[in-house]
């Protein structure tokens, strides 16, 4: 039976000119308000792009020559789509594939929905969906390795031991107090992250990029724990994004450009840990999840072209 990888990413246009029809795609059709698609134009304007659908791409071709199978990656909100992707490996005879969320921390709000996207539609192989994956022991490695690459760095930059702030996007409230496991996840990352650098001290933790819907959103917020740091003396800090695997609009104007100026107007200087992006830890940390996935249910799924289904 042949086998294969799929990974699974929210998707991101590279070009302005894409953004009202990519909005569309994440609303499922409802309008956005002129003034929130102008905003997002602008954002994305001055990164230039988002290199999130090239990196994952980048991510899959590494995975691909880790394990010597295909690595296949589809997206929610942008080419190429889920349901491309799905019907592409249908054409290569997959029988059976491995689906791994490039959000390695289960929230309805994402990998649910990713969920919903890929079972949403007949598939004729079967399906070996991966829920969470934020305590990888691989996983782990590789945020750790760049933490204390880059950390060591500011503090030598500073001359002194710059305070650590790790940060995962934000979701609603909501969804939270209904039993998402999102925030107990993403706190237990930077705890396992965090532990495998000491050296680091104590540290904090924040969510970041609060939606422009209504309603209240996960904090404390990136802003408030940097005043908080600034009015205990800090006078740099380093931040780690730890809920995202590469670089896109949330790092790249949130953290590079809108934290960035927020610490410097408050008289702080913000450095950042390279994002995990196609390194080679990230891919083997993916590589392994997959191979594990794949020995665990080796001779179980039967012969190709089985209806689909989840195999916990």
């Amino acid at each position: 039976m042949k086998q294969a990888v799929l990974l699974i990413a929210h998707g991101s246009p590279e070009r302005v000119e894409d953004i009202p029809e990519f909005l569309q795609n994440i609303s499922r059709g409802r309008p956005m308000p002129e003034a929130v698609v102008r905003e997002v134009q602008h954002r994305y304007s001055l990164i230039g792009s988002s290199p999130l659908t090239r990196i994952t791409q980048a991510q899959a071709a590494g995975v691909e020559r880790e394990l010597g199978i295909p690595a296949y990656v589809g997206m929610r909100n942008w080419h190429p789509f889920i349901a491309d992707t799905l019907q592409r490996m249908a054409s290569d005879e997959v029988g059976h594939a491995v689906a791994i969320c490039l959000a390695p921390h289960n929230s309805r709000t994402s990998v649910g929905l990713y969920k919903q996207a890929l079972f949403g539609q007949d598939v004729p192989f079967t399906v070996d969906f991966v829920e969470e994956w934020h305590d990888n022991p691989s996983l782990i490695a590789a945020f750790a390795e760049k933490l204390r690459e880059g950390w060591t760095k500011a503090c030598v930059d500073q001359g002194f031991k710059v305070p650590v702030l790790f940060t995962a996007h934000s979701v609603p409230t909501r969804t939270v107090t209904e039993g998402d496991p999102y925030e107990i996840q993403t706190r237990e990352t930077a705890d396992l992250v965090a532990a495998q650098v000491p050296e680091i001290g104590e540290w904090k933790f924040a969510f970041q990029s609060q939606g422009m819907s209504g309603g209240e959103w996960l904090g404390p917020t990136v802003e408030d724990t940097l005043l908080e740091l600034r009015r205990a003396g800090a006078i740099a800090v380093f931040v780690q994004p730890i809920g995202f695997v590469c670089d896109h609009v949330e790092i790249l104007f949130d953290v590079d450009i809108l934290f960035k100026e927020f610490a410097a107007e408050h008289g702080m200087t913000l450095y950042r840990a390279e994002s995990l992006n196609d390194s080679p830890a990230f891919v083997d940390a993916v590589a392994k999840l997959a191979r594990a996935r794949l020995s665990a249910n080796a001779g179980s799924t039967g012969p190709q072209k089985l209806p689909t289904r989840v195999i916990s």
